[in-house]
């Protein structure tokens, strides 16, 4: 039995949808019927100023980039463990990442170190959700506010994931979303950027569209349109956005299969005393998670890529994760470091994550368990 890390799933009506789109509406390119929908449920669903549907959640990023007015030599902290259009998105405006040390127990942004970093170079906040688990975001508010800085929600794995009841992509100016194929929602290719605050909708529509004001002129608000402003292509089709939106009526399903394979995972871990091999996720009492990423963190880096290459033999396809942004070329290139790494650069040597898919079945967790126990059993 091969086990797949991630499969893309039909939920519902994607098919119908997308055909619907071509047949009746007409329209498949951006902003569409399909995309409205969409956009009518997020702006709903996180009760924000806006929401505007993008063909990534590096565009959303890069347009929150625009949206700040980032100069060169401006300052971003952030984690260095994420991927790389975390500090990409920023390095194109000419701003300058600066990467902080994340917690052991959330492998989020450590909120302690944040302030230390921060100098009169510094514009924004740039917080990753790790695995669907919210960062301390009273916190990092706080300082924000006290420092006068932008918040950006990198919630890129965190659609349906909740801190202190609130939606996370909700809470700082800006929450970039994705829907790429291994995200619990997905459309292949996709994303959405969160509008937070009212004084950015009108220019997140004009970045959108090529820096022109067309949304204006569909609206009938002015009798032409023209180039107004920087910007890019960041639309999806509509062939995407009709598949986006049947994902979206089925979040609950999805969030409610990936904790059943979650508990899965927590408890085939947490038995027989493998603690002492491997320590595994915890959801902090005011977080509700996504269960987007079940990983377990081995004592040794050795042990690591033993239960790797033991699963892949086995059919299981556990995997490892980022390589720190501060140890790759670019991230030497264009960022700094704000703080230890010592957290990231140990962390990342010794996390596995699991197959979470919505085809894993009672098969496949008996199968997964099996291996894994003649694993831990004897992991020397």
């Amino acid at each position: 039995m091969k086990i797949n890390f991630n499969e893309p799933a039909i939920l519902g009506k994607e098919i119908e949808y997308i055909k619907d789109a071509i047949l009746n509406h007409k329209k498949i390119s951006g902003d569409g019927f399909y995309t409205a929908k969409c956009r009518e449920f997020f702006k709903k669903f996180y009760r924000c100023e806006d929401a505007l549907i993008t063909h990534s959640c590096t565009a959303a990023l890069e347009m929150a980039a625009i949206l700040l007015d980032l100069k060169d030599g401006d300052e971003v902290i952030m984690p260095s463990y994420t991927f790389v259009s975390t500090a990409n998105a920023f390095v194109l405006r000419g701003a300058v990442p600066v990467f902080v040390d994340i917690r052991s127990d959330t492998l989020n942004i450590d909120e302690k170190l944040i302030e230390a970093a921060i100098t009169p170079k510094t514009k924004a906040i740039c917080v990753v959700h790790y695995a669907g688990i919210a960062a301390e975001m009273d916190v990092i508010c706080a300082i924000a506010k006290k420092h006068s800085l932008a918040v950006i929600e990198d919630a890129a794995q965190a659609l349906g994931s909740k801190y202190k009841g609130r939606n996370l992509g909700s809470i700082g100016e800006f929450g970039a979303l994705s829907f790429h194929e291994t995200k619990n929602i997905i459309s292949g290719e996709g994303g959405a950027l969160i509008i937070n605050d009212a004084k950015y909708r009108e220019r997140a529509e004009v970045i959108r569209e090529k820096g022109t004001n067309r949304t204006k002129f569909f609206k009938g608000e002015v009798d032409k349109y023209t180039w107004v402003d920087v910007g890019s292509s960041y639309l999806p089709s509509d062939i995407i956005s009709a598949y986006l939106y049947a994902q979206l009526e089925n979040l609950d399903k999805v969030t409610a299969k990936r904790k059943e394979v979650w508990d899965f995972y927590k408890k085939l871990f947490t038995s027989n005393g493998w603690g002492k091999i491997v320590t595994t996720p915890e959801i902090p009492a005011d977080c509700e998670s996504n269960y987007h990423i079940f990983f377990v963190i081995f004592k040794t880096a050795e042990l690591r890529s033993k239960f790797i290459k033991f699963c892949k033999e086995k059919g299981v396809m556990a995997i490892f994760h980022y390589i720190p942004l501060h140890t790759s070329p670019a991230g030497i290139k264009f960022a700094r470091i704000g703080s230890g790494m010592e957290v990231t650069n140990s962390l990342s040597e010794r996390i596995v994550r699991m197959p979470l898919h919505m085809n894993i079945g009672t098969a496949e967790m008996a199968h997964i368990s099996e291996v894994a126990s003649d694993f831990l059993k004897n992991p020397a």
